[in-house]
């Protein structure tokens, strides 16, 4: 990846970003009336798990297409980290990419070329990723060097200092971005204290405090079996996937980890962090958690935030033209997060809008019909973002490891359908509250007060 790439990729990051038992259940007190729901209702005839030498793996056979998606999930995420390491298990995926004990830099680049083949990295709260998409023909070798990039990276110190520049590149480069300034602000002010509260990319501190021997040592200690949890979707079988696996995974040391979904940060009140500069609107950013992802109340929230997010369009942009862009999301995480998200020269009048229809969905139910209406978009959207082989990775991986069965991958619509109006208004009751804001803009001629009101 050029400097350029991995810069882009890395803000981008900013912005969007034990060994398992057989079949993998969370603790029972976290486990919803949802989720124990006889699984085998979701079950699928083209998806199985199984476990080589102590790594659980989800394997769906997919016949319409030449691609393979392989995804090795190194769990964990911030977890795994203190203020001093941010960013560690990112530099270190990235510099495994400069060359490994099978494969010099030169070399494995030449092959990967050759192969066609891609294989790239995703840090996140919860996990980081190391991914490749192949043919069908090509797996076994592209396997190979994803393989040997987390067994036996080389981690040259030259090689090691190339990666640092560039991590520390895209960092320095957050701050020029309010977007990503925004969404790194907004996530210090929401969970501070608590492991989401870390940054996954690093900051300019501790990208340029990492030491050589650190970055060895995080690599022996912290990448083991007991770390892996492996997803393939594609036209292979399974004896071709566990002799892979075992041949090269197989051969890490087992180590001690154990999964389990991280504890919801404790409440705090709602309050903000204001960054003053001179730009031509202010960006607001704020935060409020949600439920596990183990929670009836988790489709709940996601619709209520849809809800939301549709009404705040209709109130702020079409109504009185007072932004260009707004927002509700709804982050998919272990705890799920809803938000709201503005850029506005009018933050003060925008804010009363936000509090009042935040206040309406609290007090009043919407119509059936239109939740009908919304639940059939969500269903569309959910089949189009998961026709990709990456995708459904994605999709059976989030299942397995936050809901306790990749099998709950295939109730999405059902969890949906099951929500009703006012199970929307309960979320929105319990949920939208206590948010945590970051505002970049005239922080000086803002109302402080008002986000204190949320």
């Amino acid at each position: 990846m050029t400097a350029r790439r991995l810069v882009g990729a890395l803000l981008l990051a900013t912005v969007s970003a034990s060994a398992l038992p057989a079949q993998f259940v969370p603790p029972p007190s976290r486990v919803s009336t949802v989720a124990s729901r006889s699984a085998s209702e979701y079950a699928d005839s083209l998806t199985q798990d199984f476990m080589v030498d102590g790594i659980p793996v989800v394997l769906r056979r997919v016949t319409a297409n030449n691609v393979v998606a392989a995804n090795v999930y190194l769990l964990g995420g911030t977890r795994q980290l203190t203020r001093a390491t941010q960013g560690i298990e990112l530099l270190l995926l990235e510099a495994s990419e400069r060359g490994t004990a099978r494969y010099p830099r030169d070399e494995l680049r030449a092959r990967m070329a050759r192969l066609g083949s891609a294989i790239g990295v995703s840090p996140g709260v919860d996990w980081s990723v190391l991914g490749l998409r192949s043919t069908v023909a090509n797996f076994d070798s592209t396997w190979a060097i994803l393989a040997d990039r987390l067994v036996a990276p080389r981690l040259d110190s030259t090689e090691v200092e190339r990666v640092r520049e560039q991590v520390a590149s895209a960092v320095s480069q957050r701050a020029e971005s309010p977007d990503a300034l925004l969404e790194y602000l907004a996530d210090s002010s929401a969970f501070d204290g608590h492991p989401y509260g870390l940054s996954t990319v690093g900051t300019d501190a501790s990208i340029g405090a990492i030491t050589h021997t650190q970055l060895r040592a995080y690599q022996r200690e912290q990448v083991v079996k007991s770390r892996l949890f492996v997803v393939v979707v594609g036209n292979v079988s399974r004896e071709r996937v566990e002799r892979l696996v075992r041949s090269t995974l197989g051969t890490l040391p087992a180590g001690s980890y154990t999964w389990t979904l991280p504890d919801a940060p404790p409440p705090r009140p709602s309050g903000a962090s204001f960054v003053q500069r001179r730009l031509p609107t202010n960006y607001l950013q704020g935060w409020f958690t949600g439920p596990p992802a183990t929670s009836p109340d988790y489709a709940a929230l996601r619709l209520a935030t849809a809800v939301l997010s549709g009404r705040l369009f209709a109130e702020i942009r079409e109504k009185l033209n007072l932004t260009y862009a707004v927002d509700a999301p709804f982050r998919e995480r272990a705890i799920g997060l809803g938000g709201l998200y503005v850029t506005t020269t009018q933050p003060d009048q925008v804010l009363g809008i936000m509090q009042r229809e935040m206040r309406a969905l609290q007090q009043g139910t919407i119509s059936q019909a239109g939740l009908d209406r919304l639940v059939q978009q969500f269903i569309v959207t959910y089949f189009l973002d998961n026709e990709t082989n990456a995708d459904q990775a994605n999709l059976l991986a989030r299942a397995a490891l936050y809901q306790g069965d990749w099998r709950r991958a295939n109730s999405f619509v059902d969890d949906l359908r099951a929500v009703t109006p006012e199970d929307i208004r309960l979320a929105a009751v319990r949920y939208f509250r206590n948010v945590r804001w970051a505002f970049i803009g005239n922080a000086l001629g803002v109302d402080r007060a008002a986000f204190e009101r949320f």
